[in-house]
């Protein structure tokens, strides 16, 4: 008897260029385990970027960007799927059920509202009812596929948290209708830190890049980032990310790079020098297969268009009985 296999679901959202932390962090592990273990969707979810203020057209360039990168880094769509979230429907379709289920207060509640709320007003912009409502889309994003893990870092439990929350609520005022999801974080996953401002995650939507290697820059923008990058006081080669996070920093790096562990790499240097030059050398020689195929890729665009327009069909094969089913429950009258 064939078991279900273990539905799995992550997006990036196209904010700004995919970088050396989205990489070891996520989407090599996606690459590498999850493709393989699991039903596992990846989507570009597009409708999140528009939470905030927002070029139209660097939107557009950054989600076909993000898919090709996804395919560049080894997702391969015949174990997977790929696509982007605005071709489904069915997320907004479920989205709006999930409002209908979701509280004000549970929403104010989110933290990363209460932080981009403030950024949102400092910089004399509004705030966007979105930026309150798109914790339901990412529920949406999830419970429509009966989506049974989501591997996510500690700062998004949270959001999970909200999606297993309102399937429970669902399935108990209206029938059940919905899988109830849980967090996963990998513990293999490295958390690359911003190269000038360790205390920071390296994230791709930074004003500043200067301590940012995003995972198209050419090998010599890699090499003099890293050959920047802020180490500690004093000149030994330690592992402790309380008290040497600069350096904690690099040896992560390195380490995630060449498969080995941050505290045995350590005891291999005696200078920042020579740990910065065998740290840039190992993320150019990582990325270069990525940005080679990229290239390829971004050469075909009617390939990655195949692969989006396919992924998105079987997308939404999956998802439509679930959210057909949903509407049902909920009392809304079927389409004739």
């Amino acid at each position: 008897m064939d078991l279900k296999r273990t539905r799995t679901f992550s997006g990036v959202k196209p904010t700004g260029h995919l970088t050396l932390g989205n990489y070891l962090g996520a989407v090599r592990r996606w690459v590498e385990v999850d493709q393989y273990a699991s039903d596992a969707l990846f989507s570009v979810v597009d409708l999140h970027a528009l939470t905030v203020e927002h070029d139209p057209a660097r939107i557009l360039r950054l989600s076909r960007q993000a898919a090709t990168l996804l395919l560049a880094s080894g997702l391969d769509p015949a174990l997977c799927t790929v696509y982007v979230q605005s071709h489904v429907d069915e997320h907004a379709r479920l989205s709006y059920l999930l409002e209908c289920t979701a509280t004000d207060g549970e929403l104010r509640r989110m933290i990363q509202y209460k932080e981009k709320s403030v950024r949102a007003r400092a910089a004399g912009d509004g705030v966007r009812l979105s930026l309150l409502t798109y914790p339901v889309l990412m529920a949406a994003d999830i419970l429509a596929y009966e989506t049974d893990e989501v591997p996510v870092g500690e700062d998004q439990r949270q959001h999970v948290e909200l999606a297993r929350d309102l399937a429970v609520r669902f399935n108990q005022r209206y029938g059940h209708t919905f899988t109830v999801p849980r967090a996963t974080h990998p513990a293999v996953a490295a958390r690359v830190m911003d190269l000038q401002d360790p205390s920071s995650k390296m994230g791709k939507s930074h004003e500043s890049g200067a301590g940012i290697v995003y995972l198209l820059d050419e090998p010599d923008v890699v090499r003099k980032k890293v050959m920047r990058a802020v180490t500690d006081s004093g000149s030994d080669v330690a592992y402790d990310k309380e008290n040497r996070p600069g350096v904690a920093n690099l040896l992560d790096i390195l380490a995630a790079a060449t498969d080995r562990e941050p505290a045995a790499v350590a005891e291999e240097y005696t200078s920042y020098g020579s740990l910065k030059r065998d740290t840039a050398d190992a993320v150019v020689e990582l990325l270069r297969p990525v940005r080679e195929r990229h290239a390829e890729l971004a050469a075909d665009p009617a390939q990655v268009d195949k692969v989006l327009r396919e992924g998105a069909e079987r997308a939404r094969g999956m998802a439509r009985p679930v959210v057909d089913r949903a509407y049902r429950a909920i009392g809304l009258l079927p389409a004739v």
